[in-house]
């Protein structure tokens, strides 16, 4: 009884662990979700205006894939892959947000 107990348990957590998927997009910021930074002039790269928005006017990092944009659960993670192509691991969680558990730069 207590190893089919045990079982249905370990089947439980497996059950609603979350399922590891691979997206793939820029990082950019949730001001500029698409990736365009042409019009903010919040500095001369990319990488610049994302971090320039996140830290002085309170956007998020995201991920955008070209169709729609992801929101970083945490939002230490992608800061140092702003503006970049990149290959983001993790799940997607209840609260809609992305959990990151390995980022990798694409070309």
């Amino acid at each position: 009884m207590r190893v089919l107990i045990v079982g249905l348990t370990a089947i439980v957590f497996l059950a609603a662990a979350p399922t590891k998927q691979t997206f793939t997009g820029r990082i950019t910021d949730s001001m500029c979700a698409r990736g365009d930074h042409s019009g903010m002039k919040m500095g001369e790269t990319d990488a610049e205006c994302t971090t320039a928005c996140v830290r002085a006017h309170g956007a998020l990092y995201v991920l955008w894939d070209g169709t729609r944009s992801y929101e970083f659960e945490n939002q230490t993670i992608p800061e140092r892959f702003a503006g970049m192509k990149v290959k983001v691991t993790g799940s997607w969680k209840k609260n809609g947000k992305l959990h990151a558990t390995a980022i990798k730069v694409v070309k």
